[in-house]
């Protein structure tokens, strides 16, 4: 079934994949390497693919932003099962966003359970639109980038990609972490300049 909705969603092209990732039944990783998989066929271009993963990404994104903006956190304890998130995933996201402020809108989309919930309290909170725009497209593109080559790579064997998807969170997690230490060494080194 999630295969014949997945090429259902997909078959559409480039409107497929960003409606594919906005609407998030299926993971993004699986969407992506789908649309991999379709650039290897020659049904669609690697860049185009890349630019409609970024863009749904962001979509995808921006509507969990607007329900923290607008529906604040008692609506999100109560219907954010039905866009998968549970309290658990605020209440982290939310120590997350107190801890790291900001920035970790772009370093928290490559941690599991924590990518999709970080747009809550960045709502919540009312974060600037264009500043959460700007580090969800930053982080939007590597993602789409990495998942869409994993597809073109496995190639007729695309149905594997679950497996790995998992072998790359380690990079992910990875990156992350480089990312997040740098971003901890630039606040410190500018705290000690001020």
């Amino acid at each position: 079934m999630t295969q014949q909705l997945l090429q259902s969603v997909v078959s559409l092209g480039y409107l497929g994949v960003i409606l594919g990732l906005a609407i998030e039944i299926i993971p993004s990783e699986i969407v992506l390497a789908y649309a991999g998989y379709l650039v290897f066929q020659g049904h669609l271009s690697f860049w185009g693919a890349v630019a409609a993963g970024t863009v749904g990404g962001l979509v995808a994104q921006c509507i969990v932003y607007a329900i923290g903006y607008y529906g604040g956190r008692p609506f999100l304890l109560k219907y954010g099962k039905f866009i998968l998130i549970k309290p658990k995933h605020i209440q982290l996201a939310d120590r997350w966003f107190e801890r790291h402020g900001s920035p970790v809108v772009f370093f928290a989309r490559f941690i599991p359970v924590v990518r999709h919930a970080i747009s809550i309290p960045a709502g919540v909170t009312r974060m600037n639109l264009w500043k959460f725009s700007i580090y969800t497209l930053a982080a939007s593109l590597p993602w789409a980038i990495i998942f869409i080559n994993i597809g073109m790579k496995l190639g007729e064997n695309w149905g594997n990609v679950k497996s790995q998807a998992h072998s790359t969170w380690f990079i992910a997690i990875a990156l992350a972490g480089l990312l997040v230490a740098f971003g901890i060494h630039h606040w410190i080194s500018k705290k000690r300049l001020g």
